[in-house]
């Protein structure tokens, strides 16, 4: 039997049914979010019937709102009235499903989410903050009310029934070429440079997949290369108003290999950048969560379409190799130096099976 979700206003006038949570956008376009409301009228007087879906971006706790301080910013919003009814939905095998559950009194809605808003992240709390997360996340809300959207209307907690739902994207079942970047840097008081070349088979991993990445080093200097170190730095562009932009970097490994002058190296290391391993690191982008279940790193934003603004946040990776060459002779560390290059990295969900 599929699994409903559902959620009752305090007065028990209203009862919010949806079939799933999770609705994925498939690039071209979004899964429709198909539900029902069942209605019992007693207490509902001359008072309409609303269901609105919002995108927000929400900072910090729900305590500041107490202050009169709006800790909620719609990136976008919509609403219908399902009663008096106003709203006809062409009915899906979601809408019967749940309207046969539901039983009698049950109003269909219908939202389409559109194609250029963002996923939902999470900002992941600092070990001392209290409250929900900061992060974009989508709201199912059904209320009572005397208009649509007023200012004026106090609309009490009593008569409002929500549920968070997540809009997700999952990785393609095309994987691209992987990337391939390369270098060539020469020193001072050594006539012949190093050479580094760094690939990866494929341009996107899943989460938790391991990430082998082949390096390739030509020492052609009369300098030593000390140590390869990875590291994997996850960027957060968070665009509302202004656009913040920061990068935390979620792995960072040494393989202690040395290459003495005029000498090669070929190897292929692996990475594994996993959540786990930065649980206290504040402000780290995370896939959209319900209640307390286990998440991950936030999954690479796709974009299609860069003309359309898209607000919220984006989320994008890049994997930095870097080579510590040590200075021969007697100037020795004075003149140590690195190489490094830089590969993108697309990090996301298997698309769940049907």
């Amino acid at each position: 039997m599929a699994k409903v979700f559902k959620k009752t206003s305090g007065n028990g006038g209203l009862t919010l049914f949806l079939g799933k949570r999770d609705y994925v956008d498939h690039m071209s376009s979004v899964d429709k979010v198909d539900g029902v409301v069942k209605l019992d009228k007693a207490d509902f007087g001359d008072r309409k019937v609303f269901v609105q879906l919002a995108c927000a971006f929400r900072y910090g706790s729900e305590d500041l709102d107490v202050m009169g301080l709006c800790f909620r910013k719609d990136i976008w919003i919509q609403h219908v009235q399902i009663y008096p009814e106003d709203h006809k939905p062409t009915l899906s095998p979601m809408h019967e499903t749940l309207m046969k559950k539901a039983g009698d009194n049950a109003v269909p809605f219908s939202f389409e989410i559109p194609n250029n808003l963002p996923c939902s992240v999470s900002l992941q709390p600092g070990p001392d903050d209290k409250g929900k997360a900061c992060g974009v996340d989508f709201e199912v809300k059904t209320y009572l009310a005397m208009v649509k959207c007023s200012a004026d209307e106090k609309i009490h907690k009593k008569d409002t029934a929500r549920l968070i739902i997540r809009k997700v994207q999952f990785a393609p079942s095309q994987v691209g070429q992987g990337p391939k970047a390369d270098i060539c840097k020469s020193f001072m008081m050594s006539d012949k440079p190093v050479h580094l070349e760094a690939s990866m088979t494929k341009d996107l991993y899943l989460h938790g997949e391991a990430i082998p990445i082949k390096i390739k080093i030509n020492n052609e200097s009369n300098k030593t290369v000390k140590n390869i170190k990875v590291t994997v730095d996850q960027t957060t562009d968070i665009v509302l108003y202004s656009a913040d932009k920061y990068t935390k970097t979620v792995l960072s490994q040494e393989f202690g290999v040395s290459v003495d002058p005029s000498g090669t190296y070929e190897n292929t290391v692996t990475i594994t950048p996993v959540l786990a391993e930065n649980t206290e690191k504040r402000g780290l982008a995370l896939d959209g969560r319900l209640k307390d279940e286990d998440t991950n790193l936030a999954s690479s934003t796709m974009l299609r379409n860069v003309d359309k603004e898209v607000m919220g946040i984006l989320v994008s990776y890049k994997i930095k190799i870097n080579l510590m060459v040590a200075g021969g002779g007697l100037l020795g560390g004075l003149t140590s130096s690195d190489v490094s290059v830089e590969l993108p990295l697309m990090l996301m969900h298997p698309k769940p099976e049907e």
